[in-house]
């Protein structure tokens, strides 16, 4: 490619550079993997810099930020208990997040960052919905709580749901790894099986259903 690059004499010269174009949208590839920081350790970092005697004012130079963000982050953890920082401490959460989390007691608020990190689901509404499903007694006492446009009944019904949802979630916890070994052996030997060419004739004349599925299995765990 060529550029036309301006000297300081006024003249004009002329340039060869090899560029490369990538035609890929970057939200997928590059920005993918970009090592962003996690939401509580910058607030760790804040906090360290200004123990250290840096300003709230220079940081917000320095990161080109409101001084009002700087102050959020460096309060992020107040009201928040320490077992519910340390199972988010790796993880890209908003801030508003733990504003949420504040309405709901220590006990409520592990559960809630527990059910955060099953489901890999770190969003404002949802962390909203968590405490809309949250009975009286786990909330902090004095404040709202009340999702707009939802009644009395449908609060009740989301808290029901919600128990349900995190019993099923520890019943699967409990199971998953014997399960998941299980599903590896059962695989291994379906591949096995389907590595003999004498067996897939036999499948594939008496029974072609079986043989159908088994392939299913074998193209899931390729593709996995």
């Amino acid at each position: 490619m060529d550029i036309c690059v301006l000297r300081s004499c006024g003249s004009a010269a002329t340039l060869s550079l090899v560029c490369l174009v990538a035609t890929d949208d970057e939200a997928f590839t590059y920005n993918k993997r970009v090592s962003r920081i996690a939401t509580i350790q910058e607030h760790r970092m804040i906090l360290n810099a200004v123990k250290k005697g840096v300003s709230e004012e220079r940081l917000a130079r320095a990161l080109n930020v409101d001084i009002a963000s700087i102050r959020k982050k460096r309060n992020l953890l107040v009201g928040i208990c320490p077992e519910a920082a340390e199972l988010l401490k790796d993880r890209h959460v908003p801030i508003h997040v733990f504003t949420e989390l504040r309405f709901m007691k220590p006990v409520r608020q592990v559960e809630a960052a527990m059910a955060m990190v099953t489901m890999n689901r770190f969003s404002v509404s949802y962390a909203r919905s968590l405490v809309a499903s949250t009975p009286d007694d786990q909330l902090v006492a004095g404040k709202p709580r009340r999702m707009a446009g939802l009644t009395e009944d449908q609060v009740a019904t989301m808290q029901r749901e919600s128990e349900n949802v995190d019993r099923q979630l520890r019943a699967v916890e409990q199971t998953y790894s014997s399960d998941q070994y299980d599903l590896m052996l059962a695989a291994g030997y379906v591949n096995r099986l389907l590595g003999n060419v004498r067996i897939v004739r036999y499948l594939a004349q008496h029974h072609a259903d079986i043989l159908t599925e088994f392939q299913k299995l074998s193209d899931l765990q390729k593709a996995a």
